[in-house]
């Protein structure tokens, strides 16, 4: 989000419940690039397994779209509720739901509907906005009523949301016979937050269902799910691939890489020359190769120096196939792709001298010309993943 006074991660995580195929808890998120708004939605269908993620899915999905139209919250609560009415037998709705809306300059408006409300903690505790009691069109009784609030975020508050797994997590325990409760979970989240108040987003969230799942004894009970986002100073990285177009730019494209402040990766082996030369540093070459490709070398002062092409190649096939941030395995593809993860604000610096190798029409198609594949990975670090990704030619 350009001229944003902080970066804003966004992650989220979730266990199913144990015994079902899928998690009936559903997170939607969309980022309005013209607007410079991002919309997150958390809904948890009524009951679990299959049922509850279609009914999950479709009131996220409905409730996202509407906010991102700019539809007032009680027609789009109207629309959801007569999509899917009340249940007979349990009087409930059969989704409840909690959407955030940013702007970049940290404006939040939060609805929250079914969902225990969300916390609002920042660096001198935890912020009590005033919510308002809205009733649904249609709907005038308390078992059809919202809450909405905003604020203005800064920097270093977080944003936390969850389902009733995590509030009712342990229940019916000696320890927790009703269950971990809200008061439960801030008072952990403020004690995990004093203890490390530079966790992201990716991390806390996990740390917050494990710590439910572990208060099931490990065998969940229902669907648990957290999200968080945290409104804080962007961690930047620079990854050059390909030599400059202009022999004489070498020293030029050496020293932006020297002079960057952030995390540093080299993709391409005649980069790593270039670079090794202009800085006058050794390049140590590994001698493992890890996920069938070309071992990765080490450049003092680099987090990363890889094979180039093929390497890209597997990094764009790998981010197409995940649906988290969550990543397994090793190997240079897979280290490139946990560096994406942890960065916010990732800048390409791409050399634009055509390979020749690269245009034998006889090597395998993955051998794509170097530009097209950055243009894919970038593609998907912003629509998937929520990172400012830009690009600088040499």
């Amino acid at each position: 989000m350009n001229q944003s006074p902080f970066f804003i991660e966004i992650d989220t995580f979730s266990r199913m419940k144990e015994g079902e195929p899928i998690c009936g808890d559903c997170f939607v998120t969309k980022k309005v690039k013209t607007e410079q708004r991002m919309v997150i939605v958390l809904s948890d269908g009524l009951g679990s397994g299959v049922k509850a993620n279609v009914l999950g899915s479709m009131t996220a999905s409905m409730a996202a779209n509407f906010i991102v139209q700019h539809e007032p919250v009680q027609r789009t609560a109207t629309a959801i509720m007569k999509t899917l009415p009340v249940d007979s037998e349990r009087q409930m709705s059969y989704a409840t739901f909690t959407i955030i809306d940013i702007r970049h300059d940290g404006e939040t408006h939060i609805v929250e509907y079914g969902n225990p409300r969300c916390e609002i903690i920042g660096i001198d505790g935890v912020r009590t906005p005033e919510r308002k009691k809205v009733y649904v069109d249609e709907f005038a009784d308390e078992s059809r009523v919202m809450f909405t609030f905003s604020f203005k975020a800064k920097k270093e508050d977080r944003i936390v949301f969850y389902s009733d797994g995590v509030t009712q997590a342990g229940m019916g325990s000696l320890n927790y016979p009703f269950g971990w409760e809200e008061g439960g979970v801030r008072t952990y989240l403020m004690n995990h937050l004093k203890d490390t108040p530079q966790i992201s987003a990716r991390d806390l969230v996990r740390k917050v269902v494990s710590h439910a799942v572990a208060k099931d004894y490990f065998a969940p009970k229902d669907d648990i799910s957290c999200g968080v986002v945290y409104f804080r100073k962007p961690r930047k990285m620079l990854i050059c691939t390909g030599p400059p177009y202009h022999n004489e730019d070498d020293a030029r494209m050496a020293d932006l890489l020297n002079r960057f402040d952030g995390k540093k990766v080299i993709c391409g082996g005649t980069t790593a020359r270039i670079v090794s030369r202009e800085l006058n540093r050794d390049v140590k070459v590994g001698m493992v190769s890890e996920g069938g490709l070309p071992p990765s070398s080490k450049i003092e002062g680099f987090d990363l120096v890889t094979e180039g092409i093929l390497t890209l190649g597997r990094v764009t096939k790998l981010l197409d196939e995940l649906n988290s941030t969550t990543i397994n395995g090793d190997g240079p593809a897979v280290e490139m792709i946990r560096q994406f993860f942890e960065s916010d604000e990732i800048k390409f610096l791409v050399g634009t001298k055509i390979n020749e190798a690269h245009q034998d029409p006889n090597l395998p198609v993955e051998l794509e010309i170097r530009r097209n594949v950055v243009k894919k990975i970038v593609r998907l670090l912003e629509e998937k993943f929520f990172k400012e990704v830009t690009i600088q030619y040499i």
